[in-house]
């Protein structure tokens, strides 16, 4: 069995972001992880005897929070050893089904209501007062359409105990379902006391487990989740416990569970080792901004670096924040959080690369050492950059981070960043806009995250707003004027760092404003499992 441990429309970083659409990030580790109750059953034995069979097509539709069991029956037992098969049962499947059932369930089926909506559950009884399988509505093909993992609304109701799918599904669709039940299973409960599920209580122990599906690899699967969960952790982490510090902390955990060389350079350090940039954002802070510097695998394989924005909280600085905008702020590290989630994904999987994982850390706090808005600051690669608003703080501790990725030559550069509150406004809290002026690279990354549900949509880097973003008195401007194309001027600011090197940077939100089917209210790690596609189809595992 694979147990997954407890793991505005503006130019600045979300400066007018409202509570629900804009903002930056902090967020949580605890590397115990034992508030993570999520689990799938490996089992090398096929999928046995079927009780019935998949009727329709694939994943669905948006579930209503009413969707809850059409009956009340007896639970299986937790750590039920006989597995509950879950029958999928779409919209136009029903008769069909049920034509071919004994009469007490055709009349059971009848007397619940069950009409295969999606998300839809029915449990049939069977001897004994247990469970003898599980009817899931799976919709219809338009309804499928409009929700990622489906599956991972049964996942968060059922009753703890064993359970299987009655019949194969499609690999992908297969894949997607198991881990839409492991990732709905997540609860972040670590300030939680009494019998609310911390401390390795009864909901840590008894848990609806998923079998592995025909099809797909159970290992591979749950490190996936384990490198989402982890962000997830971190994001979620409040900011007095999510300090500076307290995000390096993680970053050397997981480069000790790795065996990973770990590097920082911190406080007056920066100074002296050129990075000034990310030594103003984060002076004012009584917490020492710092870069975190982590390599992992052979020096020959093809080198790969991950950059990832981690300012643990966004006051706004001198240019401060209005409360509604600031609540949300200790997810301003998602960034940082994501490229966590994904190095974990990478190297757990041994792929054949040299990965680099910079993490550009500070606090935008205020003090008498704070930046200031018309201050001109110089970067780590000369260019001048004027600061016209201190909100826009994360593509400056970005641009040092970048130049010195770009100072080795590796073969891609991907940054991952919660930078623009302009990025919601475009695409939401669900699509994560990226940029590259690679053609190839774009078109992997685009068909890469529609394969594994992970969605990403490309914005342009417009070269007609260069020219926003080149002040009177300096080479660059941190927060153009006017508030339009926030999301691409901040990107074309970046792409300023990066040189020649191939490149895709990410505008996260690292957030999931309501709770959907795989991914519970707070933070999410977003756009990670579509870079790990990418990368395992650019260099498969040996």
């Amino acid at each position: 069995m694979t147990s997954l441990p407890a793991a505005q429309n503006g130019a600045t970083d979300d400066q007018n972001a409202s509570p629900q659409d804009g903002g930056a990030a902090a967020g949580g580790f605890d590397a115990d992880h034992d508030h993570i109750h999520t689990q799938i059953h490996a089992h090398d034995e096929t999928q046995g005897e079927t009780q019935g069979e998949t009727q329709g097509e694939t994943q669905g539709d948006e579930v209503s929070s009413d969707d809850t069991d059409t009956a009340a029956g007896a639970s299986p037992a937790a750590r039920e050893t006989v597995p509950v098969d879950l029958v999928l049962v779409a919209r136009d499947g029903v008769a069909d089904y049920a034509a071919g059932l004994p009469a007490p369930e055709r009349g059971w089926i009848a007397a619940n209501g069950f009409t295969g909506r999606l998300g839809q559950r029915l449990a049939m009884p069977a001897e004994g007062g247990r469970i003898g399988r599980m009817l899931i509505g799976w919709g219809t093909a338009a309804e499928r359409r409009r929700v990622r993992f489906a599956l991972g609304q049964v996942a968060a109701a059922a009753p703890p105990g064993l359970y299987r799918l009655a019949a194969p599904l499609p690999p992908r669709e297969a894949e997607e379902a198991a881990l839409g039940w492991l990732l709905s299973r997540y609860r972040y409960t670590r300030f939680k006391g009494g019998d609310t599920g911390a401390d390795g209580d009864d909901e840590a122990e008894a848990q609806a487990e998923l079998m592995v599906p025909e099809g797909v690899d159970g290992e591979r699967l749950g490190i996936i989740a384990e490198g989402a969960l982890i962000a997830r952790d971190l994001i979620n982490e409040p900011a007095n416990h999510m300090g500076p510090a307290r995000l390096e902390e993680a970053a050397r955990h997981l480069a000790e569970q790795h065996t990973a060389a770990f590097e920082v350079t911190a406080g007056d350090a920066l100074i002296e080792r050129n990075f000034p940039l990310i030594h103003a954002v984060g002076r004012a802070s009584a917490q020492a901004p710092r870069l975190v510097d982590m390599t992992w695998g052979d020096p020959a394989h093809p080198a790969v670096t991950l950059v990832g924005k981690g300012i643990t909280f966004d006051t706004g600085g001198l240019d401060l924040k209005p409360a509604a905008a600031m609540k949300l702020m200790k997810k301003d590290m998602g960034g940082a959080a994501i490229t966590l989630g994904l190095a974990h994904m990478v190297m757990a999987l041994e792929l054949p690369v040299r990965l680099r994982v910079l993490l550009p850390i500070a606090e935008n706090a205020v003090s008498g050492a704070s930046f200031r808005p018309g201050d001109v600051l110089s970067a780590r690669n000369g260019r001048t950059v004027e600061v016209n608003n201190t909100d826009a703080e994360g593509r400056l501790v970005l641009a040092d981070a970048l130049a010195l990725a770009a100072e080795a030559e590796p073969e891609l550069i991907v940054d991952f960043a919660t930078l623009t509150g302009a990025a919601r406004v475009a695409l939401g809290p669900e699509v994560v806009p990226f940029f590259t002026d690679d053609e190839p690279l774009a078109a992997g990354i685009a068909e890469a995250g529609a394969r594994v549900a992970d969605p990403v949509w490309r914005l342009p880097l417009w070269p007609g707003y260069e020219a926003d973003i080149e002040p009177a008195i300096a080479d660059l401007d941190n927060a153009p004027a006017g508030g339009m194309a926030g999301s691409i001027t901040a990107a074309l600011f970046l792409r300023r760092f990066v040189g020649t090197v191939p490149w895709l940077h990410f505008d996260c939100y690292a957030w999931s404003p309501k709770t959907r089917p795989g991914r519970p209210m707070g933070g999410e790690c977003q756009a990670a499992r579509a870079v790990l596609a990418l990368l395992e189809e650019r260099y498969p595992p040996r």
